[in-house]
């Protein structure tokens, strides 16, 4: 009997959660199908209750939990693709490749997974990967790079990198193009592509990447007052303090000094103002600060705080912060941008820095998409129109190349 009222007891304290947590959250009127944002909504708050529930217990930890069930169930072989598991560099990855005979050689495409750098993986990401390869008719390497907090800043980007490598230098035992390759990514995903793409761009040894696809990326942690991490605080699936726990976790293992980052004390004045041509208010266009924008109210620099978090100011971790001549040297760009995301001004801020170095770019904002919807496009049953079109919207970039 006690077996039995065990999971029904951890069942209701994380039902009561989610019924209490969920006025919490802002889900504004103008987002894509927001009935069904809300039910995806209460299935991760209920996880993560359910998983501090077992953590408490100690049958497993929180983390472990919520990565278990993000899992998802084992999709049935795809008649039109070849899928196998190989190592690239020892770090694990997902080929995928058309079965159609093909009068040329490929493009090939580099998919880093989002998830905050702490979740995701091939599995999760199964459904993505197989839509742009089938659709685009392209091989897709999903990498499965290792995750936060176990494994901290620079892991996940040496293995995006390295298994980038591998591919490029055994690109014809995949049948794809040297000249037609692109590195891709959402969210965290999106950050670790920007960081391979921009260290690629230098290389002499190495045909150059086509181009790079940046779905909603992370792609600083100087300042999370920007209008976007105001306007969407509340917004799911990414509200502003899990932003700022994310990269700390990803950079520490830790979230300590999570609020002095909130409120941008973690940063010295003179390296702020020396930032401030790259990352400031000012470069965000207009029409994105008419809704509710809070002003910036100043904090006091902490330097105790700057020396655990000083590495912010790495490129390879924060893009956005790389010098113009390496800007100057990236290939076409693709940039998607979502109106109901913490994000969203990462992704413009970057689009105009690529812009001001002559970098053409291609840039598709989907009005009403929140973060996270192009893995949203097909959930459990019910689709996410925006995030269709959003996921159509880089098979047409890749087309077009």
């Amino acid at each position: 009997l006690l077996l039995l009222l065990l999971p029904l007891a951890a069942l209701a304290a994380a039902l009561a959660a989610v019924l209490l947590g969920l006025p919490s959250y802002d889900i504004p009127p103008g987002v894509n199908q927001p009935t069904k944002l809300r039910l995806v909504l209460a299935v991760l708050l209920g996880t993560a209750a359910l998983g501090r529930i077992l953590e408490k217990t100690g049958l497993c930890s929180q983390i472990t939990f919520g990565r278990y069930v993000r899992q998802g169930r084992k999709l049935r072989v795809d008649p039109k693709l070849f899928i196998q598991d190989l190592q690239f560099n020892k770090v694990p990855v997902r080929v995928y490749q058309p079965k159609a005979a093909s009068g040329r050689q490929r493009r090939g495409i580099i998919f880093f997974h989002g998830g905050g750098w702490m979740f995701g993986s091939l599995d999760t990401y199964e459904k993505v990967c197989r839509y742009i390869s089938r659709e685009s008719e392209s091989v897709v390497v999903s990498v499965q790079y290792r995750l936060a907090p176990e494994h901290k800043y620079p892991a996940a980007y040496e293995d995006c990198l390295n298994a980038t490598l591998h591919f490029m230098k055994n690109i014809e035992h995949y049948g794809v193009d040297p000249a037609n390759v692109i590195v891709c990514g959402d969210s965290a995903g999106g950050n670790l592509a920007a960081a391979v793409c921009q260290t690629l761009a230098g290389r002499s040894d190495l045909p150059k990447l086509r181009a790079q696809i940046l779905i909603y990326p992370g792609l600083q942690a100087l300042d999370f007052n920007l209008p976007s991490y105001h306007q969407n605080r509340g917004v799911p699936l990414l509200f502003r303090e899990r932003a700022a726990f994310f990269a700390l976790q990803y950079l520490n293992g830790h979230a300590l000094h999570m609020q002095e980052v909130l409120e941008g004390s973690h940063i010295p004045p003179d390296m702020r103002l020396k930032y401030r041509k790259w990352v400031s208010p000012d470069n965000i266009p207009e029409k994105f600060k008419v809704r509710g924008v809070k002003p910036l109210t100043p904090t006091d620099f902490v330097a105790e705080v700057y020396e655990t978090v000083k590495r912010f100011c790495e490129p390879n971790l924060c893009p956005l912060l790389a010098e113009d001549a390496v800007v100057h040297q990236l290939p076409e760009s693709f940039i998607l941008t979502c109106e109901y995301d913490v994000l969203r001004d990462d992704g413009l801020l970057y689009k105009k820095r690529l812009e001001d170095n002559g970098v053409p770019v291609t840039w598709y904002h989907l009005e009403d998409g929140f973060h996270g919807i192009i893995s949203l496009y097909d959930y459990c049953g019910f689709s996410f129109p925006s995030g269709k079109r959003g996921l159509d919207s880089v098979v047409n970039f890749l087309k077009s190349l």
